[in-house]
Formats: C-alpha cells, sequence, structure tokens
C-alpha cells in the first residue's frame, strides 16, 4: 500500500509519479532485522565480555519493557558470524603475521552434535599472534582435541610456537622452520599444587618453595626487561647473561632432588616435568621476541571458562562457531586495549559496507580508526 498527496500527483514528468520519495533503507549487518547495531552489540558484550546468558538478558530486557526471547538472541549471534565470516579470513592472516603464536585449547559442552552425545565434549582452539604493537587473538571450533587441528592452523607458519605440554602438540618437534617452545607458568603451578597440598608438612613444602623462589628469579629477569622497554636482541642477551646460569644452576638442583622424592608423588611429579621437558622449556633464552610462558594464550581463554560457568553449553555447532567468531572479535579489541561494546558498534555499522580484503582489514580491532569508536 502506497501513500502519497493528490495535490501533488502529476507534476513529474511521468504521469501519475508522486512527488514523494523514500529514502533507501541503510544497510543493516542482520537484513531486515528490529536489532540496531547498538542493540546487537550490547548483547555480545553482555554474553563473551560479562559472562551474562541470553535467559539472564532475556530477563533484563523484560524488567525495562523490551520482549526479546533468547531464541532470537541465539539467532542473531549465528547470523552475526555468518556476517562476520570475511573478516575471520583477514583475522587469520594477522595472527599468522608475526614470528610467534601461542596456541591453548578447553573445553565446550554442545549439545546437538551429529553422532555425539550431548555429554560429549568439544573444543574450542585459541591462537594469539600478530605484532606486539597490533596482537590478533583467534578462537576455532571443533569438536576434537586432536593435534591435527593445531597443524592445521599452523601449517606453513614460521616462527616460535608456545604451549602446554600436552600430547597433541609434539608435532611441533618435527617442523624445521618452527620453534616448540614450552610454559614456565606451567612448571611454577605444578610446585605451587605441591604447596597447596603439603599445608604444614613444611618438608615437603619446602623444596617446592625453593623452586618456585627459582622461577621467581627467572620472572625478575623477564620483568626488567619489561621495565626497560629492551629490544628482542637485548632481551636475548640479558637472559643469555642472567637467565641461562640461573637455569644451569636449576637443572642440577632438579636432578638432586628428584632422586629424594617418591616418583609417583606430587613433588616428584613437579620435579620430573621440567627435567623431561627441558630443551622447549629453555629455547626461550635464545628468542627475544619470545615470551617465558603461555600466559597470553592463557588469558584470553580464561573467558570462556569463566562464561561457560554461567552459560554451560552451546545448543548446536552453529553457535559453537558463532561464539568462537564472537569470542575473537572481542579478545582481540582488548588485547588492542579497546572496549569491546564500542568497537563492536563500530563494527557492526560499517561491516554491511565492506567490500574488500583490505576494507575488511581496515575493520580489525588493531586497525580500525580510533576516531570512528563510538563513544558509550
Amino acid at each position: 500500500l502506497k501513500y502519497g498527496c493528490p495535490n501533488c500527483e502529476g507534476i513529474h514528468d511521468l504521469p501519475g509519479r508522486s512527488a514523494i520519495t523514500v529514502a533507501p533503507v541503510p544497510a543493516q549487518i542482520i537484513p531486515k532485522a528490529i536489532a540496531s547495531s547498538r542493540l546487537l552489540a550490547h548483547l555480545v558484550t553482555g554474553k563473551f565480555v560479562d559472562a551474562i546468558p541470553f535467559y539472564r538478558q532475556e530477563g533484563q530486557l523484560e524488567r525495562l519493557g523490551v520482549h526479546i526471547g533468547r531464541g532470537t538472541m541465539c539467532r542473531w549471534m549465528v547470523q552475526l558470524a555468518d556476517a562476520c565470516e570475511p573478516l575471520m579470513a583477514v583475522l587469520r592472516d594477522e595472527v599468522r603475521s608475526g614470528k610467534v603464536i601461542h596456541v591453548d585449547e578447553t573445553t565446550l559442552q554442545v549439545l546437538k552434535e551429529i553422532g555425539r552425545s550431548a555429554s560429549a565434549l568439544s573444543y574450542l582452539w585459541v591462537f594469539v599472534g600478530g605484532t606486539a604493537d597490533k596482537p590478533a587473538v583467534e578462537f576455532v571450533y571443533q569438536p576434537t582435541r586432536r593435534g591435527s587441528v593445531a597443524a592445521e592452523y599452523l601449517e606453513g607458519f614460521e616462527g616460535a610456537v608456545l604451549t602446554d605440554a600436552y600430547a597433541g602438540y609434539e608435532f611441533l618437534a618435527a617442523l624445521a622452520l618452527v620453534v616448540h617452545v614450552l610454559c614456565w607458568a606451567h612448571v611454577r603451578r605444578n610446585f605451587h599444587d605441591v604447596v597447596k597440598a603439603a599445608g604444614s608438612r613444611h618438608a615437603i613444602g619446602g623444596v617446592a618453595h625453593e623452586a618456585m623462589e627459582k622461577i621467581r628469579a627467572l620472572y625478575a629477569v623477564e620483568a626488567r626487561a619489561r621495565e626497560l622497554e629492551m629490544n628482542p636482541e637485548q632481551v636475548r642477551e640479558l637472559r643469555q647473561a642472567e637467565s641461562k646460569p640461573m637455569l644451569e644452576r636449576f637443572r642440577t638442583w632438579l636432578e638432586e632432588k628428584r632422586e629424594a622424592a617418591p616418583p609417583r608423588s606430587l613433588l616428584g611429579k613437579a620435579l620430573r616435568y621440567p627435567l623431561n621437558h627441558w630443551p622447549q622449556l629453555t629455547c626461550y633464552l635464545d628468542h627475544g621476541d619470545v615470551a617465558i610462558d603461555n600466559n597470553r594464550a592463557e588469558n584470553a581463554i580464561r573467558p570462556v571458562a569463566v562464561g561457560r560457568k554461567n552459560w554451560l553449553f552451546a545448543e548446536t555447532p552453529d553457535g559453537a562457531r558463532a561464539s568462537a567468531t564472537l569470542f575473537s572479535l572481542v579478545e582481540t579489541a582488548k588485547a588492542n586495549r579497546i572496549e569491546p561494546y564500542q568497537y563492536l558498534c563500530c563494527l557492526f555499522e560499517r561491516l554491511p559496507l565492506a567490500t574488500t580484503a583490505e576494507e575488511y582489514r581496515a575493520l580489525l580491532p588493531q586497525h580500525i580508526d580510533r576516531g570512528l569508536l563510538i563513544p558509550p
């Protein structure tokens, strides 16, 4: 049904054409949806930054007189992820553009996976890379924890890869152009577990405490390098001068203490762990741009673990993939010191207008014009 002014009809060259025109509808990231960019950014931020499940957000909106069902919210997330797919292809190139990639994985329950029970565990993998001033984070959903997931992602990559000692990463040893580095935070964590378990038994706790002090000294070297804003070559020289002798003494100490510790005890396992992985734990000494631990990946993946306690699971594989995409954008924004809500508002408004790889790249958090960010 069209409405027009009868007094204005016929004033154009074409008979019967109205003088009233309708402005074209602005491009929307979800075509024909009632949700504005700011509402979508609010919902994404609520779940993927603040860990608020959609059923709680539904209740919050109800109290404001806004009726949006959680099923609608879930559909919007999948549609957002589909719209962001070209952006994710560019983000992967950004992750692989630097010399170092941090890798980790965590569990995710997906209820409706074909051929799998609802209680089966799937995984969100995280890959953190890019450059020091333009970090990039990508999450990948997979129903498996096999190392083939990381192998496919890292195919052709040249540089250092930081992981924990999970056996799925053993394929990295066979890659001639990759340096596999293990995480000293995991070494410290094992001794910390001994301290907690020992309680008042100071004889066992004493050895673990001493180990933690030795590891703390290694971290003190790293802290000094950051405070002095050293470049990678200066960091390498500092490590060779100070950390390397400490590690040589630490290895001798570990071997001595291992002889007196029951092999199956917590302390015995904590002492054996670094000795079993010594080459991968010490190769960071030769690479000034490589961190001493895998905390960048662990920090990026922690919001998934926090959120999982609240929203518990993903209902479908499409929902899990959408979660991976939206976590990627949020965590990359945070890594680049951008408020996620402001970034998402800007992204959701401008993404429908992008058509080329360069335009998509310009919308990534590490490249976006910060003058475009929408204030809260």
